[in-house]
Protein backbone atom coordinates (compact mmCIF):
# COMPACT_ATOMS: atom_id res chain seq x y z
CA UNK A 1 0.00 0.00 0.00
CA UNK A 2 2.82 2.36 0.81
CA UNK A 3 3.87 2.15 -2.83
CA UNK A 4 0.94 3.53 -4.08
CA UNK A 5 1.02 6.77 -2.67
CA UNK A 6 4.33 7.73 -4.73
CA UNK A 7 6.61 10.17 -3.66
CA UNK A 8 5.15 12.25 -0.53
CA UNK A 9 5.37 16.01 0.69
CA UNK A 10 4.61 16.78 4.61
CA UNK A 11 4.14 20.24 4.43
CA UNK A 12 4.68 21.60 7.82
CA UNK A 13 6.30 24.70 9.59
CA UNK A 14 4.67 27.89 6.82
CA UNK A 15 4.65 30.96 8.12
CA UNK A 16 1.59 31.37 10.02
CA UNK A 17 1.58 32.57 13.96
CA UNK A 18 1.17 28.70 14.64
CA UNK A 19 4.59 27.53 12.86
CA UNK A 20 6.04 26.06 15.09
CA UNK A 21 3.06 23.76 16.50
CA UNK A 22 3.06 22.66 12.66
CA UNK A 23 6.84 21.80 12.74
CA UNK A 24 5.71 19.34 15.39
CA UNK A 25 2.74 18.26 13.88
CA UNK A 26 4.31 17.46 10.39
CA UNK A 27 7.41 15.83 12.43
CA UNK A 28 5.14 13.05 13.80
CA UNK A 29 3.24 12.82 10.59
CA UNK A 30 6.72 12.23 8.89
CA UNK A 31 7.67 9.51 11.26
CA UNK A 32 4.66 7.24 10.93
CA UNK A 33 4.92 7.58 6.97
CA UNK A 34 8.40 6.54 7.02
CA UNK A 35 7.49 4.02 9.22
CA UNK A 36 5.09 2.04 7.44
CA UNK A 37 7.36 2.50 3.86
CA UNK A 38 6.19 5.67 2.84
CA UNK A 39 8.49 7.41 0.86
CA UNK A 40 7.69 10.66 2.51
CA UNK A 41 9.79 13.95 2.48
CA UNK A 42 9.72 17.36 5.04
CA UNK A 43 8.60 20.44 2.69
CA UNK A 44 8.22 23.96 4.16
CA UNK A 45 6.46 26.55 2.66
CA UNK A 46 8.20 29.31 4.48
CA UNK A 47 11.12 27.76 2.94
CA UNK A 48 10.75 27.05 -0.08
CA UNK A 49 9.30 27.50 -3.66
CA UNK A 50 5.67 25.69 -3.72
CA UNK A 51 6.23 24.71 -7.15
CA UNK A 52 8.87 22.60 -6.15
CA UNK A 53 6.05 20.13 -5.65
CA UNK A 54 5.87 19.87 -8.97
CA UNK A 55 9.20 20.39 -10.50
CA UNK A 56 10.20 17.24 -8.36
CA UNK A 57 7.35 15.26 -8.55
CA UNK A 58 5.53 14.67 -5.79
CA UNK A 59 2.06 12.34 -6.42
CA UNK A 60 0.38 13.49 -3.10
CA UNK A 61 0.66 15.94 -0.38
CA UNK A 62 -0.28 15.72 3.62
CA UNK A 63 -0.87 18.97 4.97
CA UNK A 64 0.46 19.74 8.31
CA UNK A 65 0.07 23.23 8.49
CA UNK A 66 -1.90 24.90 10.94
CA UNK A 67 -2.99 28.78 10.73
CA UNK A 68 -2.72 30.98 7.58
CA UNK A 69 -1.59 30.49 4.30
CA UNK A 70 -1.76 26.57 5.18
CA UNK A 71 -5.29 25.92 6.80
CA UNK A 72 -7.31 28.96 5.33
CA UNK A 73 -7.60 27.50 1.41
CA UNK A 74 -4.62 29.19 -0.04
CA UNK A 75 -2.29 25.93 -0.34
CA UNK A 76 -5.33 23.83 -0.61
CA UNK A 77 -5.93 26.32 -3.92
CA UNK A 78 -1.99 26.25 -4.94
CA UNK A 79 -2.53 21.94 -4.97
CA UNK A 80 -5.35 22.51 -6.97
CA UNK A 81 -3.86 24.27 -9.51
CA UNK A 82 -0.79 21.78 -9.79
CA UNK A 83 -3.23 18.80 -9.64
CA UNK A 84 -1.49 17.27 -6.59
CA UNK A 85 -4.11 15.21 -4.33
CA UNK A 86 -4.14 17.09 -0.66
CA UNK A 87 -4.98 15.68 2.61
CA UNK A 88 -7.97 17.67 4.44
CA UNK A 89 -11.03 19.82 3.10
CA UNK A 90 -10.75 21.63 0.02
CA UNK A 91 -10.42 25.24 -0.58
CA UNK A 92 -14.11 26.38 0.40
CA UNK A 93 -14.21 24.53 3.31
CA UNK A 94 -10.68 25.53 4.58
CA UNK A 95 -11.39 29.35 4.22
CA UNK A 96 -14.45 29.04 5.83
CA UNK A 97 -13.30 26.99 8.77
CA UNK A 98 -10.53 29.74 9.61
CA UNK A 99 -12.99 32.19 9.59
CA UNK A 100 -14.88 31.54 13.32
CA UNK A 101 -17.87 34.13 12.55
CA UNK A 102 -18.89 32.69 8.40
CA UNK A 103 -18.92 29.27 10.08
CA UNK A 104 -21.47 30.66 12.45
CA UNK A 105 -23.76 31.99 10.22
CA UNK A 106 -23.37 28.67 8.12
CA UNK A 107 -23.91 26.45 11.32
CA UNK A 108 -27.11 28.92 12.44
CA UNK A 109 -28.59 28.71 8.94
CA UNK A 110 -28.35 25.05 9.12
CA UNK A 111 -30.06 25.28 12.54
CA UNK A 112 -27.09 23.99 14.37
CA UNK A 113 -26.79 26.19 18.06
CA UNK A 114 -23.91 27.97 18.84
CA UNK A 115 -23.01 30.57 21.52
CA UNK A 116 -24.46 34.33 21.44
CA UNK A 117 -21.79 36.58 19.97
CA UNK A 118 -20.75 40.46 18.44
CA UNK A 119 -18.75 41.43 16.17
CA UNK A 120 -16.15 43.85 17.38
CA UNK A 121 -14.31 46.65 15.70
CA UNK A 122 -12.69 50.16 16.96
CA UNK A 123 -16.43 51.89 16.68
CA UNK A 124 -18.20 49.32 18.53
CA UNK A 125 -20.24 50.12 21.74
CA UNK A 126 -18.36 47.82 24.20
CA UNK A 127 -20.48 48.35 27.33
CA UNK A 128 -23.78 47.45 25.44
CA UNK A 129 -22.19 44.50 24.37
CA UNK A 130 -20.98 43.63 27.69
CA UNK A 131 -24.41 44.22 29.29
CA UNK A 132 -25.92 41.94 26.28
CA UNK A 133 -23.58 39.05 25.77
CA UNK A 134 -22.63 38.84 30.14
CA UNK A 135 -19.51 38.54 31.53
CA UNK A 136 -17.17 36.83 31.30
CA UNK A 137 -16.50 36.96 27.44
CA UNK A 138 -14.53 35.63 25.34
CA UNK A 139 -12.57 37.76 22.36
CA UNK A 140 -10.87 36.26 19.61
CA UNK A 141 -9.10 36.85 16.21
CA UNK A 142 -12.09 35.71 13.85
CA UNK A 143 -8.96 33.99 11.52
CA UNK A 144 -6.37 32.89 13.91
CA UNK A 145 -5.98 29.17 15.55
CA UNK A 146 -4.69 28.07 18.80
CA UNK A 147 -6.05 30.62 20.83
CA UNK A 148 -3.56 33.16 19.82
CA UNK A 149 -4.95 36.82 20.71
CA UNK A 150 -7.38 34.97 22.60
CA UNK A 151 -8.61 36.63 26.13
CA UNK A 152 -11.47 36.11 28.86
CA UNK A 153 -12.91 39.51 29.91
CA UNK A 154 -14.08 39.02 33.45
CA UNK A 155 -14.48 42.64 34.91
CA UNK A 156 -17.09 45.48 33.52
CA UNK A 157 -14.95 47.79 30.94
CA UNK A 158 -12.11 45.19 30.48
CA UNK A 159 -14.00 44.43 26.31
CA UNK A 160 -12.25 47.29 24.70
CA UNK A 161 -8.86 46.12 25.51
CA UNK A 162 -9.58 42.55 25.27
CA UNK A 163 -10.45 43.89 21.10
CA UNK A 164 -7.56 46.00 20.95
CA UNK A 165 -5.85 42.79 21.76
CA UNK A 166 -6.97 40.47 19.17
CA UNK A 167 -6.99 43.40 16.65
CA UNK A 168 -2.94 43.06 16.58
CA UNK A 169 -3.62 39.56 14.94
CA UNK A 170 -7.20 40.06 12.83
CA UNK A 171 -9.36 43.10 11.69
CA UNK A 172 -12.25 40.62 11.93
CA UNK A 173 -12.52 40.34 16.46
CA UNK A 174 -15.38 38.54 17.80
CA UNK A 175 -16.79 38.47 20.97
CA UNK A 176 -18.79 35.28 22.81
CA UNK A 177 -20.86 34.71 25.47
CA UNK A 178 -18.94 32.61 28.18
CA UNK A 179 -20.64 28.92 28.21
CA UNK A 180 -19.90 27.45 31.91
CA UNK A 181 -20.50 23.20 31.24
CA UNK A 182 -17.63 22.23 29.70
CA UNK A 183 -15.36 22.42 27.00
CA UNK A 184 -15.54 19.10 24.11
CA UNK A 185 -14.47 18.24 20.75
CA UNK A 186 -15.66 15.96 18.49
CA UNK A 187 -12.49 14.59 15.91
CA UNK A 188 -13.54 12.83 12.26
CA UNK A 189 -12.14 10.98 9.77
CA UNK A 190 -14.00 10.41 6.63
CA UNK A 191 -17.57 9.79 7.57
CA UNK A 192 -16.41 8.48 11.03
CA UNK A 193 -17.20 10.78 14.33
CA UNK A 194 -14.80 9.36 17.36
CA UNK A 195 -15.77 9.54 21.10
CA UNK A 196 -15.61 13.13 22.06
CA UNK A 197 -13.03 14.34 24.17
CA UNK A 198 -13.38 16.44 27.55
CA UNK A 199 -11.27 18.91 28.22
CA UNK A 200 -10.09 20.13 31.21
CA UNK A 201 -7.05 23.02 31.24
CA UNK A 202 -5.45 23.56 34.82
CA UNK A 203 -5.19 27.07 33.79
CA UNK A 204 -8.09 30.03 33.32
CA UNK A 205 -9.07 28.68 29.99
CA UNK A 206 -8.12 25.96 27.25
CA UNK A 207 -4.98 28.58 25.82
CA UNK A 208 -1.78 27.86 23.45
CA UNK A 209 0.16 26.92 26.75
CA UNK A 210 -2.37 24.57 27.59
CA UNK A 211 -3.34 23.29 24.05
CA UNK A 212 0.38 22.46 22.87
CA UNK A 213 3.15 22.44 26.05
CA UNK A 214 1.42 22.40 29.42
CA UNK A 215 1.26 18.71 31.17
CA UNK A 216 -1.45 19.14 33.45
CA UNK A 217 -4.37 19.55 30.84
CA UNK A 218 -7.26 17.17 31.67
CA UNK A 219 -8.52 15.12 28.75
CA UNK A 220 -11.43 12.61 29.73
CA UNK A 221 -12.35 9.89 26.90
CA UNK A 222 -14.87 8.68 27.33
CA UNK A 223 -16.12 12.30 27.80
CA UNK A 224 -18.63 11.52 30.88
CA UNK A 225 -21.56 13.01 28.72
CA UNK A 226 -24.84 10.39 28.82
CA UNK A 227 -24.52 7.91 26.08
CA UNK A 228 -27.59 9.13 23.94
CA UNK A 229 -26.42 12.92 24.50
CA UNK A 230 -23.51 11.92 22.98
CA UNK A 231 -24.42 10.30 20.07
CA UNK A 232 -26.66 13.65 19.04
CA UNK A 233 -23.70 15.79 19.36
CA UNK A 234 -21.24 13.24 17.46
CA UNK A 235 -24.24 13.19 14.55
CA UNK A 236 -24.50 16.99 14.86
CA UNK A 237 -21.22 17.56 14.67
CA UNK A 238 -20.52 15.47 10.90
CA UNK A 239 -23.44 17.47 10.23
CA UNK A 240 -21.38 20.92 11.39
CA UNK A 241 -18.48 19.84 8.99
CA UNK A 242 -20.28 19.24 5.97
CA UNK A 243 -22.48 21.85 6.10
CA UNK A 244 -18.81 23.87 5.79
CA UNK A 245 -18.13 21.96 3.04
CA UNK A 246 -15.66 19.25 5.15
CA UNK A 247 -14.01 16.37 4.14
CA UNK A 248 -11.30 14.37 4.97
CA UNK A 249 -10.14 14.89 8.39
CA UNK A 250 -11.11 17.36 11.17
CA UNK A 251 -12.39 18.15 14.35
CA UNK A 252 -15.31 20.11 15.53
CA UNK A 253 -15.13 21.65 19.27
CA UNK A 254 -18.23 22.14 21.48
CA UNK A 255 -19.09 23.57 24.74
CA UNK A 256 -22.09 22.36 26.98
CA UNK A 257 -24.16 24.81 29.35
CA UNK A 258 -24.92 23.53 33.07
CA UNK A 259 -28.54 22.73 31.55
CA UNK A 260 -27.06 20.25 29.32
CA UNK A 261 -27.34 22.13 26.34
CA UNK A 262 -25.00 22.11 23.35
CA UNK A 263 -23.45 24.98 21.61
CA UNK A 264 -21.00 24.57 18.60
CA UNK A 265 -17.78 26.33 18.39
CA UNK A 266 -15.44 26.21 15.59
CA UNK A 267 -14.45 23.69 13.13
CA UNK A 268 -10.55 23.00 12.69
CA UNK A 269 -9.92 21.66 9.20
CA UNK A 270 -6.13 21.00 9.73
CA UNK A 271 -5.88 19.82 13.54
CA UNK A 272 -2.83 19.19 15.56
CA UNK A 273 -0.76 15.98 15.43
CA UNK A 274 1.79 16.10 18.05
CA UNK A 275 1.40 14.38 20.85
CA UNK A 276 -0.68 16.70 23.12
CA UNK A 277 -3.30 16.90 20.01
CA UNK A 278 -6.72 16.07 19.90
CA UNK A 279 -7.91 13.74 16.82
CA UNK A 280 -4.83 10.91 17.65
CA UNK A 281 -6.36 11.01 21.18
CA UNK A 282 -9.92 9.86 20.01
CA UNK A 283 -8.71 7.80 17.32
CA UNK A 284 -6.63 5.81 20.15
CA UNK A 285 -9.66 5.35 21.90
CA UNK A 286 -11.58 4.09 18.78
CA UNK A 287 -8.98 1.80 18.28
CA UNK A 288 -7.43 3.13 15.70
CA UNK A 289 -3.21 3.94 16.31
CA UNK A 290 -1.37 6.95 15.24
CA UNK A 291 -0.05 5.34 12.18
CA UNK A 292 -2.50 3.88 11.27
CA UNK A 293 -4.51 7.21 11.36
CA UNK A 294 -1.96 9.14 9.57
CA UNK A 295 -1.87 6.48 6.55
CA UNK A 296 -5.99 6.83 6.31
CA UNK A 297 -5.91 10.65 6.45
CA UNK A 298 -3.46 9.74 3.63
CA UNK A 299 -5.69 7.67 1.36
CA UNK A 300 -8.64 10.47 2.00
CA UNK A 301 -6.25 12.69 -0.07
CA UNK A 302 -7.86 14.22 -2.95
CA UNK A 303 -7.59 17.14 -5.66
CA UNK A 304 -11.07 19.56 -5.49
Amino acid sequence: MAREFGKVAVLLGGKSAEREVSLKSGGAVLAALRRQGVEAHPFDPAERDLLDLEREGFSRVFIALHGRFGEDGTVQGALELMGIPYTGSGVLASALGMDKWRTKLIWQAAGLPVPDYALLDEGSDFAAVEARLGLPIFVKPAREGSSIGVTKVKTIGGLKAAYEEAAKHDSLVIAEAFIGGGEYTAAILGDRVFPAIKIEPATDFYDYEAKYFRDDTRYLCPCGLPEEKEAEIRAQALKAFEAIGGSGWGRVDFLMDEAGRHYFLEANTSPGMTDHSLVPMAARVAGVPFDELVLRILELAHVG
